[in-house]
């Protein structure tokens, strides 16, 4: 299976690299020369990201995706765009962390190594998380305490996608999509003979040490630009405040350690009492992550055609539950505890766990790309966008030194997309894509049978505007064959998805508009196929091959805009799903673990996200303003039961003042309880992070360099996040401060 699926990745790239260049006909016959001058002319319109002192609210939500068919056609959901300052400023080693303070955006958090999108209270399979618009093709989907395969570091800007437009993606995408656009494919040609990018950052919470870089270098006249990249980020184990574990779990432990003291364990009683008393410090919480990448890109007129290949490695730490070795979820006895918790000491200075095996993850990912982008001349179709991507993905769980678990996937994502002459009303583009994964769970505790994914979708985006009135629609339809050889099943799925927004501008700056949306969308493997026990999440995870695929009603409406100086944005929403799929306890224990079910019923999602930016002082030389920002989602099962780790109302407001040399921001973030929680699912209690940032361009004619000093939850209070499943043991960091510097030449 292995050779001959890279070969026939090599068959496919070098058929769609040989019609990239016959389609571009006439366009390549132009001078490298006129693209250098043309790139660079278009880059120094745009201003430098660093000059982005604070992200403000486009009303129309107009966006850039290269690599994707939607250049200059607006995305009616609105999209928030993360670059220049704001990203340096909000960098971490994970891209559900990065995007953490955006409207509607939360974060799985089940480690510091691990944490991926949640949009909308929408996780896993319902967020697409793109590089350049292609799947990071990695094992992030099966569980969230596996990484994502993408370094943030590397990053240009991060964009978080809705509405009609975000089907191009797939109909995974029911909650939006985060797409991640880096420069491992050179995307212009620099100006100067050599192009440098740095960034160096640290901090206290964790004591990192990071350091990237990259350059570009144009070969002579040829239209060849040749790129690397490379970083190194290292981090121990998380400072927190106060106790490690929740209040309901460290009474829990408490009340355990009591009864095996009356029984007479007083060693078993001491190690519960340590584990209910550990504080400070998250145990086995260290990471350790680099990166390598190469990519060359030809331009020729308004074409480019470009290669790239890379290597993501990273290990990281699983930090355990307390007392997970004596009961789970308060229903074990506690008699088989001796085992994992033999000679434990959790108390010292460090939090470490000396005598349990801990669990630790290793994980690599090679990765080829491939990007075309060919002008095709001034008919219908004005261009062809090519887009591939080829992943070799290897992820092993250890406890302690022995290898638990090895998870393999091998994948190619691809799409062909035409795009129409955006000169007229009408613009949009219709295209093709294919892709398949195959999937393998090695080791005794391989709790997901080995499976394929082939799938293969055509799709369509139309948008139509006359004066202040704009529709736009999308179509999307995919088959799916979902295939595990060992168990003798084999699924199939034909999925259509659907999805039209009005809009309207009720001025030149302020629009208004609703989106409606019919999602389809087929099981995956891990859902399907899952039957044993996870060491990582210390649970018993149980799929049904029989589930059918899920649907989804979808509608929005909202505004955005700017009055009088301030900009906003705000948008209600609603989904209606046929058959949802969730992973939940069901109470009971398989090898000493509980056991999680992925089921299915019909759920409910209501909510609403807004924000809204303005200026009270704007001298011209100084400019001070706010920044509002609010978001709450309610999630119902068909049964009045609650879906599990739904994100709970966020407030968040920020005081910002900027000059030419400095951006000065100070900023409040308030999460409340959240009580509205499934069965066996805990409640979180609010709290409050106050934040401070100082962002300094030492150099008047180079504002491309820039430090950041930044002081994050400065009263050290306690934060745990809902949508997490180690919320109960696993804390956000207690005060952190942290210094970068970023320098472009």
């Amino acid at each position: 299976m292995l050779y001959r699926s890279k070969h026939s990745l090599r068959l496919f790239g070098s058929t769609l690299s040989v019609a990239a260049m016959l389609a571009a006909g006439p366009a390549l016959a132009q001078t490298a020369g006129d693209t250098a001058v043309a790139t660079q002319a278009a880059a120094d319109d745009e201003p430098p990201a660093e000059d982005l002192h604070d992200r403000r609210i486009d009303y129309q939500g107009r966006i850039v995706v290269s690599a994707e068919g939607i250049r200059d056609l607006d995305l009616l959901a609105g999209t928030d765009v993360v670059e220049g300052v704001e990203l340096q400023r909000n960098l971490d080693g994970q891209i559900g962390d990065v995007l953490d303070s955006q409207p509607g955006v939360s974060a799985s958090g089940f480690a510091p190594g691990a944490s991926r999108p949640v949009l909308r209270g929408f996780a896993g399979e319902r967020v697409k998380v793109l590089v350049d618009g292609i799947g990071a093709i990695d094992a992030s989907n099966t569980s969230d305490d596996h990484a994502v395969s993408i370094n943030p570091l590397a990053a240009e800007r991060i964009e978080v996608l809705r509405g009609p437009a975000v089907l191009l993606f797939g109909s995974q995408a029911i909650g939006g999509a985060v797409n991640v656009i880096d420069k491992r494919i050179p995307r212009r040609i620099p100006a100067e003979p050599i192009h440098v990018d740095l960034l160096a950052r640290g901090d206290t919470a964790s004591n990192l040490r990071e350091f990237g870089g990259s350059v570009d270098v144009p070969l002579g006249s040829s239209g060849v630009v040749f790129h690397a990249d490379g970083s190194w980020r290292e981090t121990d184990d998380l400072e927190v405040a106060g106790f490690t574990v929740a209040p309901a779990l460290r009474a829990e432990l408490l009340e355990e350690a009591a009864e095996e003291e009356e029984e007479g364990e007083f060693e078993e009683a001491e190690e519960l009492r340590e584990a209910a008393e550990q504080r400070g410090v998250l145990p086995n919480s260290a990471t350790e992550t680099w990166t390598a990448n190469a990519g060359l890109a030809f331009f020729r007129g308004d074409s480019t055609l470009g290669v790239s290949f890379g290597v993501y490695d990273t290990a990281y730490g699983v930090p355990g539950r307390p007392g997970a070795g004596h009961h789970h979820h308060g229903e074990e006895e506690g008699d088989h505890g001796d085992e994992d918790h033999e000679d434990e000491d959790h108390g010292e200075e460090h939090g470490e766990e000396e005598g349990e095996e801990l669990v630790s993850i290793g994980l690599r990912q090679y990765r080829a790309d491939l990007r075309g982008d060919i002008f095709l001349g001034e008919g219908f179709f004005e261009r062809l966008k090519i887009r591939a991507g080829y992943s070799d993905y290897t992820h092993t769980e250890f406890e302690g030194d022995e290898v638990g678990t090895v998870f393999d996937v091998e994948g190619l994502e691809a799409r062909a997309e035409l795009v129409q002459d955006t000169s007229g009303p009408w613009r949009g583009s219709l295209g093709v894509q294919y892709y398949w994964r195959d999937f393998e769970a090695i080791g005794a505790e391989a709790f997901v049978a080995p499976n394929r994914t082939d799938q293969i979708a055509v799709f369509a985006l139309q948008e139509y505007s006359s004066g202040p009135f704009q529709i736009e629609g999308s179509a999307r339809f995919e088959s799916t064959a979902v295939d595990a050889a060992t168990l003798g099943i084999e699924r199939s799925f034909d999925t259509f998805s659907g999805a039209l927004g009005f809009a309207y501008d009720v001025t030149p700056t302020v629009r208004t508009g609703i989106n409606l949306s019919r999602v389809a969308r087929a099981p995956s493997g891990e859902e399907l196929y899952s039957n044993g026990p996870h060491i990582a999440t210390q649970a018993f995870e149980i799929g049904d091959p029989d589930l059918d695929e899920e649907k989804a009603w979808g509608a929005e409406i909202f505004a955005r805009g700017s009055i009088g100086g301030a900009s906003f944005s705000i948008a209600a929403y609603r989904n209606w799903f046929d058959d949802f799929i969730y992973l939940t306890p069901n109470g009971e224990e398989e090898d000493d673990l509980p056991v999680f079910l992925f089921l299915q019923q019909d759920a409910t999602y209501t909510g609403i996200e807004g924000e809204l930016a303005f200026d009270f002082v704007d001298t011209g030389d100084l400019t001070v303003g706010t920044e509002l920002l609010g978001e709450y989602v309610h999630a119902e099962l068909d049964d009045d039961t609650f879906v599990p780790r739904i994100p709970p109302l966020h407030l968040a407001a920020a005081l910002t003042a900027s000059t030419r040399a400095f951006d000065l921001r100070g900023e409040v973030e308030w999460y409340d309880d959240q009580d509205d929680v499934a069965a066996f699912e805990t409640a979180t209690d609010g709290f409050t992070h106050v934040n401070a940032s100082l962002a300094w361009r030492p150099l008047r004619d180079n504002p491309n360099i820039s430090i950041i000093l930044k002081a994050d939850n400065i009263f050290d209070e306690t934060g745990r996040r809902h949508t997490s499943f180690t919320k109960d043991f696993v804390p956000l960091a207690g005060r952190n401060f942290s210094a970068s510097v970023r320098a472009s030449f």
